[in-house]
């Protein structure tokens, strides 16, 4: 069967599966069309004991815990600058259940106050370049890293850290 009838044949519920997984239209699209791009790569490996259906299915549900293990890792660094604590072997402040009830909360943000923060605090980038990576006004990043700390607050209020109060001067 050829990739394009492959991606017209089961796209879609790959995509479901995903999306399923990472809640998140953009991140199911990457993993499907990674998904379709390894198994273009490596067809010669499909062995045929199941179905090509099955296959792609599980090569999707295990592309999806790939991403969402990074996104918890990004989660992590990310809330290690907004905290200011090291992750250091000497210096483990968060406990692995605070880590997951912080993942959670994240990931239950919005996906425009997710983007924001992660640009922003684990990829290091300016608001200004955050505005044209997003294609948005820089008054709207602003907004948005403003809102998704409120809403972290919100969503821990267990949590004793101090969320960085107006960082945008970069």
């Amino acid at each position: 069967m050829e990739i394009e009838q492959l991606i017209h044949t089961y796209g879609d519920y790959l995509y479901h599966i995903a999306f399923i997984y990472t809640k998140d239209e953009r991140a199911a699209e990457e993993v499907v069309q990674d998904v379709f791009f390894k198994f273009h790569q490596t067809s010669h490996r499909f062995d045929g004991r199941s179905s090509i259906k099955t296959y792609l299915t599980k090569m999707t549900v295990n592309r999806s815990y790939d991403y969402l293990r990074s996104w918890k890792q990004r989660t992590f660094s990310l809330l290690e600058q907004l905290t200011g604590t090291s992750t250091g072997a000497d210096h483990r402040v968060l406990q692995k259940e605070e880590r997951g009830e912080i993942t959670n909360a994240v990931l239950k943000l919005p996906v425009k106050y997710r983007e924001v923060l992660l640009l922003y605090y684990y990829e290091d980038l300016q608001v200004k370049e955050v505005a044209e990576f997003l294609q948005v006004p820089v008054s709207t990043v602003k907004t948005r890293l403003q809102r998704a700390r409120e809403k972290l607050k919100q969503l821990l209020p267990e949590q004793q850290w101090e969320v960085l109060a107006s960082d945008d001067a970069r």
